[in-house]
């Protein structure tokens, strides 16, 4: 038979407690270490809190805390984010009304700054962009808002990158998608730009006119300098001519003077001749005279003619009585 024992009952209740106590230790401590495990994802960092003030941040990977005493503050994206700025009017400097809508491009680059510097950093930059898009814009004519968007992304830009340094933020860009003037307006533009393209083509028209009448007056003055020089050359060689006949003509007379000084009555029927000849020759070659009537006298011509004969057989006699030297022969 089993003795009974008094204090058994007490003994055994202990142990069942320190077991369960220790399993609940072990429960909690695992329950501790879970709480005190954080993964970050890529492309995400963590802030943390200490009795609610910042102490650190988490980076992408397996981070560890104290449980219960940390808690994490805020988790913040680290890619480059896409903001839409939303449609607004904006009243240009010359009293113009356009719509204007935009878009930001903007990265956190400091998670504690912008966890807090700034309470709801998305709808900070969004009215950041918004009233600085009504500021520059506004300060600008239509023409210079149609025309000149990439001065004014560049202005937006270093204006709202300037605004958002504090809070940790980097906005690499900054664009303008549409600008919208009203209809009214829009019809007005067509109009101005077609008068304006009219007006250029009437320019453009006129200035080829005139070019091809200075073109066709340039021409005719050459024209005219070339035919006053052509003329001028041909006068200059028929005078030339002229003086070179009136030179052969006095050196012709003088050789006949000469003959007749010398007693030589043939020279004179030579020169008579001649002369009769060319007459003859005028008359003959004229192109308004069909029937020619002349009372010449036949001995006359023949006359001149003999004369001619003459004077060639005298000059042909005078040859052969010169020796080749010069010396002349006795006859």
């Amino acid at each position: 038979m089993l003795a009974f024992q008094p204090g058994g009952g007490k003994i055994m209740g202990g142990l069942e407690f320190s077991g369960v106590f220790v399993i609940l230790l072990l429960v909690l401590a695992v329950i501790f270490i879970f709480m005190g495990v954080q993964s970050v994802s890529q492309g995400t960092e963590y802030t943390v809190e200490r009795f609610g003030r910042y102490t650190r941040t988490l980076r992408p990977g397996l981070n560890l805390i104290v449980p219960i005493v940390d808690r994490i503050g805020a988790k913040l994206n680290m890619m480059e984010q896409v903001l839409d700025v939303p449609s607004q009017e904006i009243i240009s400097r010359d009293n113009a009304m356009v719509t204007v809508d935009g878009v930001v491009f903007y990265q956190v680059l400091d998670a504690p700054k912008a966890a807090y510097e700034v309470s709801n950093l998305t709808l900070a930059v969004l009215n950041l962009a918004m009233t600085n898009i009504r500021t520059v814009m506004g300060s600008l004519d239509l023409d210079e808002l149609l025309s000149q968007r990439d001065k004014i992304n560049a202005q937006l830009l270093g204006v709202i990158d300037h605004a958002t340094a504090p809070w940790g933020i980097k906005v690499t860009r900054i664009e303008i998608k549409d600008i919208a003037p009203p209809k009214d307006l829009v019809d007005s533009m067509a109009r101005q730009m077609k008068a304006e393209r009219d007006k250029r083509a009437s320019i453009l028209e006129a200035e080829g006119l005139r070019q091809a009448d200075i073109l066709k007056a340039e021409g005719e003055k050459q024209a005219t300098i070339l035919g006053a020089e052509g003329r001028r050359e041909a006068a200059f060689r028929d005078a030339e001519a002229r003086e070179r006949a009136a030179e052969a003509e006095a050196k012709a007379t003088a050789l006949v003077s000469e003959a007749i000084g010398k007693g030589s009555v043939q020279a004179i029927n030579y020169f008579v001749a001649q002369k009769y000849v060319e007459a003859l020759g005028k008359i003959a070659s004229a192109p308004n005279q069909k029937v020619i009537l002349m009372p010449l006298e036949a001995s006359s011509v023949i006359g001149a003619v003999a004369g001619i004969a003459e004077i060639a057989r005298e000059a042909f006699d005078k040859d052969k009585r010169i020796a080749p030297w010069g010396d002349a022969r006795p006859k």
